[in-house]
């Protein structure tokens, strides 16, 4: 039995952007890097069935270029880096900021997923 209905939205994707399990709370979301577990380990809700597609990949790009791009041209104006040091930094800082978003976004959309029980959840 879930509390799908008395838990919002917000709440649900929040826990989800955590990694932990939209529903309680408290479970860990994955087993590995990007990898799901099928049951929360504390509430036993099924995750297992949840796909997410390629919505994760297209948000961490979302942001990772809304933040990088800006934040390049605001530096490169101000700055005179030899030209290694910027084509060494700024795939590196974009490298790092998606490692951490990747696992993140797939959570929220795992948790979005769930909770709405929309295209992508194959129970119903």
């Amino acid at each position: 039995m879930t509390s799908r209905n008395k838990l919002s939205f917000v709440n649900a994707t929040l826990r989800g952007f955590a990694g932990r399990c939209p529903n309680c709370g408290t479970g860990k979301l994955f087993r590995a890097f990007l990898k799901p577990v099928d049951r929360c380990a504390n509430c036993g809700e099924i995750f297992g069935h949840i796909r997410a597609d390629d919505g994760p990949a297209w948000l961490t790009i979302l942001i990772v270029g809304h933040l990088i791009v800006p934040a390049l041209f605001m530096v490169e104006q101000r700055t005179s880096w030899p030209e290694w040091v910027a084509m060494t930094f700024w795939p590196a800082l974009a490298l790092v900021l998606v490692l951490m978003l990747l696992p993140r976004s797939k959570g929220a959309f795992i948790a979005a997923i769930w909770q709405t029980r929309s295209a992508g959840s194959e129970i119903s």
